[in-house]
């Protein structure tokens, strides 16, 4: 299984990291795709792709939520280790509108900067986008390239949002929320084809139910995967087949 979005580097795993990984190792992960957040994340980040290179898969790119008024220095870094070493796509990048709107504006120049980067070096962007769905879109459309690809992590919306997401050529990202009694997910993935979405966990945030409250890993992706395969009503075997392969067509488009 490919497990498409997690922060390992995480120090929530700080005391245990090892272990966490064997347990993903153990229940059949192939690859942990590994998005970034800010310049303070990527040497976390980078040493595990040096120790797994061919397990754990970085990004590169400035999270909205970390977006502030020096925007544009993080931005420069994320630059400058793109044109020194290999990453998967460029993200997480989007929109946050949730917790605070003070930055709005440098995160939609964020987001459309690191957009022109994905395509400048023929990369999916991963994106975050919180309580700003339609926002990220019209970004998107203004950005007017259909080139651009990727996968809009840790969806939660409805159907209508689902079908724009991919009529947009972007894959739907599901993760732990899937899990959760009153998600509204499940008015959503019965009617969405496996190859318009990828698994995730986001660890160590929103861990499925039951471990809901708690600390996620990657080892709990095969909950997700249980549920989708249960609302697909297809087996988690086909279904993770069928998720792995469309994960893999963005690293092999």
């Amino acid at each position: 299984m490919i497990e498409t979005h997690a922060h390992i580097y995480s120090d929530d795993y700080a005391n245990d990291r090892e272990e966490m990984l064997g347990r993903a190792w153990d229940a059949g992960i192939q690859q942990i795709w590994m998005p970034n957040c800010d310049h303070a994340t990527i040497e976390g980040m980078m040493a595990l792709a040096e120790k797994f290179p061919d397990k754990c898969l970085p990004m590169i790119g400035l999270h909205p939520t970390y977006v502030k008024n020096d925007f544009e220095n993080e931005l420069q870094i994320v630059e400058e280790w793109l044109n020194k070493a290999r990453f998967i796509a460029i993200g997480e990048i989007g929109m946050d509108l949730f917790w605070d709107k003070t930055f709005r504006e440098q995160q939609e120049k964020a987001f459309l900067y690191q957009c022109a980067l994905a395509i400048k070096h023929n990369l999916w962007i991963d994106i975050h986008s919180r309580n700003a769905f339609w926002e990220t879109v019209k970004l998107i459309e203004d950005f007017g390239n259909t080139d651009l690809k990727g996968i809009f992590h840790c969806f939660t919306g409805t159907l209508e949002e689902a079908n724009k997401a991919i009529e947009l050529g972007f894959k739907i990202g599901i993760g732990g929320v899937v899990t959760f009694k009153n998600s509204g997910l499940d008015k959503v993935i019965p009617y969405i084809d496996t190859k318009d979405m990828v698994l995730e966990t986001d660890s160590p945030y929103l861990a499925p139910t039951p471990y809901r409250g708690k600390r996620n890993e990657v080892a709990y992706i095969d909950l997700v995967a249980q549920r989708v395969a249960d609302l697909k009503q297809i087996s988690i075997a086909e279904l993770i087949m069928e998720t792995d392969h469309t994960a893999l067509s963005l690293l092999n488009p």
